[in-house]
């Protein structure tokens, strides 16, 4: 069985609490705020308010009495459309193992009664991932004018539904949806987390399943960090020890592992049904001793280092003078960008510690050209910053509030030049961050990071100077130097995730932590109920605390 197929059982947690929060106000409606206390309420609704989710929809418009699923309900799609098929077969998936129901798909117009899925290219306002849901007696509706917004609607019904949906046996019902009407557009184009399976490697089924996650919240990218100095994981066919040997370890001294092209190609593809964009990182010059232990002529002594498996950085880096070094990155970028349909290649750049400033420049401006070559456009870390980003390029910005200003001005000024912010900041983004100096898992090098402060900042304005039409959006990183296990991605991600992923679809007058808390505390009964380990934060009204 090849490395990469090995299998971790993730650890679930306890039994699903039968409790429920109180709701927020959202939209053009204010939904039932709760208990006079603020604490969560003693049940979970058999209607949940509708809105009432994460994120937070644009505009919501309770009316009239709630739709009721039946055994006879049935999902009517666009018959001519191959995507709209795909969204109807991948919600009946979530749908039928809970509630028992057949939920046949049919063309929409026979689906009267049930819940259509509708395609109107002149919708032009609902954008690339809007939708409208209405929702009444008689079925529902929802509309998009792309395929990509009706998944993410099909989201918004998912969340309306009682968490006992998310189970995979036949539950008890019922299963009700509110009444009225949501209109919902993304507030960002860009919609990120990172997965680091370099400092520890995870197989294809437990990135699939991080890939769930995401969806769930609708987040649209998918980065994922795949060479670093503990591992390198992904087949490069004219540069074989790289995973051979460099992919033979990880932090500790693991087993490590890698993706063959074709693994790597169904990560793609899965993310793809899920209507996200794969971003493939190859960190260069630094974070390399991967490489670097795997071909002894890519070091400026021709001496191959050992295999690392700590966890410091800034300590390794290619050899900025030698042609060959070019010839690697050229052959490595050309394989993955051919792999690879999203629009960016990820170079890294960041703590290049050992890579003088003046190679640094050189390399970056050797190897920029060379993304772009191969069709696609440069991302990096904001170190990139550092040189003169490519035309076009996306800067992602990973400082902190101890960031010294003169470096948070040279990206701010990057931004002004035309670059693109994908804004990181590690004291709020960053999943791998502890949440409290008790916290077992985690880094604390940016400081602890609960999560009030990880929703409480505005990415309109988070980075002086940069203009606001410069922000594409946000990215949750979640980096694995003490992640080992999908228990451990899940405990450090949630929840985080869901708020960040707030920040980024929901418009910022929506912004509030103290009703977001109490949708929050009501998500955690679709965290048990899909067997999502997660952080009991004290900030959190929880059910039953």
């Amino acid at each position: 069985m090849p490395v990469s197929q090995r299998r971790r059982i993730p650890r679930l947690i306890g039994s699903l609490l039968l409790v429920a929060t109180a709701g927020v106000g959202c939209g053009e409606a204010t939904a039932d705020s709760g208990s006079a206390d603020g604490k969560a309420a003693a049940a979970e609704p058999e209607v949940r308010p509708l809105g009432r989710i994460v994120p937070v929809p644009a505009s919501v418009t309770p009316e009239g009495e709630p739709y009721t699923l039946t055994r006879a309900t049935r999902i009517g799609i666009d018959e001519s459309s191959r995507e709209s098929r795909a969204v109807g077969r991948y919600l009946a998936g979530l749908l039928r193992p809970a509630t028992g129901f057949p939920l046949h798909i049919v063309d929409e117009d026979a689906a009267r009664g049930g819940i259509r899925l509708r395609l109107d290219p002149d919708d032009t306002g609902l954008g690339d991932e809007g939708y409208r849901l209405r929702s009444g007696p008689d079925g529902v509706t929802l509309t998009a004018r792309a395929p990509a917004g009706l998944f993410r609607g099909v989201q918004t019904l998912r969340q309306q539904l009682p968490s006992a949906v998310e189970r995979r046996s036949v539950q008890e019902g019922p299963w009700k949806i509110a009444g009225g009407t949501i209109t919902d557009t993304p507030r960002y184009a860009y919609r990120g987390a990172m997965l680091d399976v370099a400092r520890h490697f995870f197989t294809v089924d437990e990135v699939k399943r991080f890939i769930d996650q995401l969806a769930l919240y609708k987040i649209n990218t998918l980065h994922l960090h795949l060479s670093d100095d503990q591992g390198w994981r992904i087949a490069v066919d004219s540069w074989p020890r790289l995973t051979t040997h460099g992919g033979s370890t990880e932090v500790g001294g693991g087993p490590g592992g890698f993706y063959t092209k074709e693994e790597y190609k169904e990560i793609v593809r899965y993310a793809a049904s899920r209507y996200q964009e794969v971003i493939p990182e190859i960190d260069v010059p630094g974070h390399t001793f991967a490489a670097l232990s795997s071909y002894a002529e890519l070091n400026c002594d021709g001496v191959a280092p050992p295999l690392y498996t700590g966890v410091k950085v800034g300590l390794s880096s290619l050899c900025v003078p030698k042609d060959v070094t070019y010839d690697f990155v050229d052959d490595v970028i050309r394989e993955i960008a051919a792999l690879t349909p999203g629009r960016y290649v990820h170079i890294g750049g960041d703590e290049a510690h050992s890579t003088s400033h003046d190679d640094y420049v050189t390399f970056m401006d050797k190897v920029q050209p060379l993304v772009a070559k191969y069709g696609k456009t440069v991302a990096g870390w904001h170190q990139l910053t550092g040189t003169k980003p490519a035309e076009g390029a996306l800067v992602q910005y990973w400082g902190h509030d101890r960031t010294p200003a003169a470096e948070k001005e040279r990206v701010a000024a990057a931004a002004r030049n035309g670059a693109g912010l994908v804004l990181s900041p590690a004291d709020r983004s960053y999943l791998d961050m502890k949440y409290t100096k008790d916290t077992k898992l985690g880094l604390a090098w940016a400081g602890t990071v609960e999560v009030q402060r990880s929703y409480d900042w505005n990415p309109a304005t988070y980075l002086p100077g940069a203009p606001e039409e410069a922000v594409l959006g946000i990215e949750a990183p979640l980096w694995t130097e003490t992640l080992a296990t999908t228990a451990d991605l899940d405990v450090m991600t949630f929840p985080r995730l869901p708020g960040l992923a707030e920040l980024g679809w929901s418009p910022a007058d929506t912004h509030d932590w103290d009703t977001y808390k109490l949708r929050l505390a009501e998500q955690s009964f679709r965290f048990d109920a899909l067997g999502i380990d997660y952080y009991r934060s004290p900030q959190v009204p929880w059910p039953g605390e």
